[in-house]
């Protein structure tokens, strides 16, 4: 009997030196359902395939490009009808924000063992369920595109310039975006323009429905649906009644990026009133800016100058957390 199906893209950074032992793992039990794509464009078919085991679990090891690929296939693909299977997320590629969120960090073999612990078990003691980013407009043609972390304005930029400039070095992932930020910060504080720097924010208006208008050039631009990100921080910005799309804006200002920076050391972000930072939540936000950036889980869109970006909340999808 298969109780786990796990999903592999071969590709992704982490599995370069990785995949080898996920193999040897998953050789060794037949409750493993192991299956290895080739390219994002083919998993589709490999969910099709998978969906025909009916797993308990379904299990992505990939980094948060692949999971965005896969929660867009699962949303719109419905191979599994309206009972997906809990989805569970190795920690692998770059950031792993959303393995962070479900508490898989480390190492991926450990993970796994983990998950197949709980799969044992009772799982609605695992179970969360987390509202999904639905992204159109800009140069997203056809269906939305699912993810759970969109940066934007200047964060995008900074993604961007770690993914082009620092990534290539070679050094660790922690050391890269620490290097990243200290460039950020330094670029922002003394507004200089250099080609190993991040560039300048540019404008953009952000309108949350029901809620207003906000233009300017912004160093950070965030919008999620997870709980904590990088360094273990919380999102809990507010209430949620107004909807499950959390905002938080840093204008591009040497100030606002000290106070928010103050804050978020001080764990008092989410209830700070500071000048500078904008926090909201609600049900769909728009982007709109000539050739502004966004990065959701890893892919870059762009909004254009009549097409704004629009992002809305999906249904709750049932995911397994390691901590729960």
């Amino acid at each position: 009997m298969v109780c786990v199906a796990l999903l592999s893209n071969p590709r992704s950074t982490g599995n370069v030196a990785m995949l080898p032992r996920i193999r040897k793992f998953c050789a060794q039990r037949s409750d493993i359902f192991h299956y290895e794509v080739e390219d994002v464009s083919q998993i589709g078919d490999a969910l099709q395939t998978i969906a025909r085991v009916n797993p308990q679990i379904l299990v992505i090891n990939g980094g948060d490009g692949t999971v965005q690929a896969a929660l867009t296939e699962l949303h719109h693909g419905r191979h599994f009808s309206d009972t997906p299977p809990p989805v569970a997320v190795l920690p692998n590629g770059k950031t792993n924000l959303i393995a962070l969120d479900l508490g898989a960090d480390g190492d991926p073999i450990e993970a796994l063992e983990r998950i197949m612990e709980i799969v044992r078990t009772d799982l609605s003691d695992h179970i969360v369920r987390r509202e999904l980013i639905a992204l159109t407009g800009g140069d997203a043609n056809g269906r939305p595109v699912l993810g759970m972390f969109l940066g934007g304005a200047g964060l995008a930029d900074s993604i961007l310039y770690c993914r082009h400039k620092i990534y290539p070095l070679g050094l660790p992932n922690g050391f890269s975006h620490l290097i990243t930020a200290i460039a950020v910060v330094f670029s922002a504080l003394f507004r200089i323009k250099a080609r190993f720097l991040p560039p300048q924010a540019r404008p953009i208006s952000v309108s949350v429905v029901h809620q207003g208008e906000i233009q300017g050039k912004f160093a950070l631009l965030m919008v999620t649906t997870l709980e904590r990100l990088l360094l273990k921080s919380q999102t809990n910005i507010g209430s949620t009644a107004s909807g499950p799309l959390k905002l938080m804006m840093v204008e591009q200002k040497p100030l606002a990026l000290l106070r928010a920076a103050w804050a978020s050391f001080l764990g008092k972000l989410d209830s700070a009133q500071l000048a500078g930072v904008h926090l909201s939540h609600g049900n769909e936000i728009r982007i709109e800016g000539d050739k502004s950036s966004v990065i959701l889980d890893g892919e870059l869109f762009e909004a254009q100058s009549e097409r704004p970006i629009v992002l809305t909340p999906t249904m709750p999808v049932p995911f397994l957390s390691l901590t729960a």
